[in-house]
């Protein structure tokens, strides 16, 4: 039945003009906006769906991950942008990198506070 459907994943934010601010200015990212949400225009085609919602709560998992060539220098990047990354576990790195198993990856959060992340492909 939705076989053929072009599904796409959306999040809610709180203040969808801070959320604006941070995905075109900080992270770079094409941003439209329509009916009062954001589309993230990002690699590969298909939009993410960004809402706001007056009682929003911040997902307690990842929403979003950025898969990057090259993790240490979009965490340096980031961070002189003002992305603070945030430490989970005694496995991260001073810049916020988890070098345990599986990927390096590096989790941030956005001003609503929905957490990000940046991965190495």
């Amino acid at each position: 039945m939705l076989h053929d459907s072009k599904a796409f994943s959306g999040f809610s934010v709180d203040d969808i003009e801070k959320a604006k601010a941070f995905y075109a200015d900080t992270l770079g990212i094409d941003v439209g906006e329509e009916n009062g949400m954001l589309r993230l225009k990002i690699a590969g085609g298909t939009p993410i769906l960004v809402y706001p919602k007056s009682n929003h709560v911040p997902a307690e998992y990842t929403v979003l991950n950025f898969p990057v060539t090259d993790i240490e220098a979009t965490a340096r990047e980031l961070a002189g942008r003002g992305v603070t990354f945030e430490h989970y576990n005694n496995e991260q790195d001073e810049a916020g990198i988890y070098r345990g198993q599986g990927p390096l990856i590096a989790w941030f959060k956005d001003p609503a506070g929905n957490v990000l992340s940046i991965i190495q492909e």
